[in-house]
Formats: C-alpha cells, structure tokens, sequence
C-alpha cells in the first residue's frame, strides 16, 4: 500500500516536473511550485508577458478511470479559483491572470507522453 503510494506521489511529481518544461519551452516563467494555500495547493505558478497564470497537473497512466483533464471537478476548479485569488490578493497581482490545467496521460514509460494544455478554464 506504501509502495503504491510513493509510486503515485513520484508519478505526480514527474508530471509537474514535465508541465513544467513544457510550459518553460513556451515562454512561461515559472515563479512556484506546489504553493499551499488554505484551499488546496496550485502546482505551478507561471507568467507568460504581463499574465500569471495558475496551473493545475493532472498526470494519468491510463485512461481506464477517465482522462486526466476530466478530474478538475466543479469542486476542484473553485478550490482552484479561490487559492488562485487568495495568491493574487498576497503578491498584490494587478494585472491579469488565469487558470489552466495540463493534463498528461503516459501509458508506456518508454512512449512520448500525451499532454494536452486547456487554457483559462
């Protein structure tokens, strides 16, 4: 059962290690990782030019249980919005911001990963 988990939590982490890069290659800056907050952790904090931008990770080994995008519930994306806000009133953010999901699905570990950027959700 341990194992397991470890195996998830490391799963997790590769695939916000990989959003990562792949925002990094299009011109995002990457401020944070994993920021806690009182209504759930944001697993990136980016800026593209004058926009922050909020990224939910979901990364799936198969699509057996659903895609990955499909588990930002409507309960997740509030959760998100208001950790998101809850960033925005700390760092004094004035300008524009949004929240996206990257959501990853590696069924092979010696396969390209599927990744899939849904912006401003």
């Amino acid at each position: 059962m341990i194992e397991a988990m470890d195996h998830r939590i490391a799963f997790g982490k590769w695939g916000e290690a990989y959003a990562a890069e792949f925002l990094h290659k299009q011109g995002y800056s990457i401020l944070a990782r994993n920021y806690r907050t009182p209504y759930g952790e944001i697993d990136l904090v980016a800026q593209q030019h004058e926009r922050l931008v909020f990224v939910e990770v979901k990364t799936r080994s198969s699509s057996a249980f659903g895609y990955p995008e499909e588990a930002v519930t409507p309960q997740k994306r509030q959760h998100l919005y208001d950790a998101a806000n809850l960033y925005v009133q700390e760092h004094h953010w004035e300008k524009d911001w949004q929240i996206d999901v990257v959501a990853i699905l590696r069924t092979d570990a010696n396969a390209q990963p599927q990744l899939v950027h849904f912006e401003n959700i």
